[in-house]
């Protein structure tokens, strides 16, 4: 079982890594951490803009992340805050021009490098994989809540 954990634990980190890498490289050109990447697609799939709160949920963030990554993406011109609560975490998070530009492009560069990622498996083994993903989240994330069962 430990084998089984060192395992799991060693590959999640090892993508994470990489993909943090391959982020931050695309988000060189902006000015910008790889990490702004998650936060610009976001946003980006919501047209009407995007609460603080809503963003943190989606980008499993906490606030205070998510306010210091928006303050960045802010000063570089990629989003602005809107409505008469914009100070602090009120307001709606929208997408600037550049900033749509910039998440246009993050899009197409991720959708490629996970293309390529995955260029050996097969659709039945993608959705086996993407299957199995979801049922560890979802059983780490109740053990996180409740515990590990004795």
């Amino acid at each position: 079982m430990v084998e089984r954990f060192e395992r799991f634990s060693v590959a999640i980190a090892e993508i994470s890594r990489c993909w943090h890498k391959l982020a931050g490289e695309e988000m060189k050109a902006y000015g910008l951490k790889g990490a702004h990447a998650t936060y610009l697609t976001i946003i980006s799939r919501c047209p009407d803009g995007i609460t603080v709160p809503e963003l943190c949920e989606l980008c499993m963030k906490d606030k205070s992340d998510a306010s210091r990554m928006l303050s960045i993406l802010e000063e570089k011109g990629m989003v602005r805050k809107e409505g008469k609560h914009k100070s602090g975490y009120g307001g709606t998070i929208h997408l600037t021009a550049a900033g749509r530009e910039a998440a246009q492009h993050v899009r197409q560069r991720a959708s490629r490098a996970v293309e390529i990622a995955g260029k050996d498996l097969t659709d039945e083994a993608r959705e086996i994989f993407y299957t199995a993903l979801d049922s560890i989240i979802g059983n780490l994330r109740r053990m996180t809540s409740e515990g590990i069962p004795e």
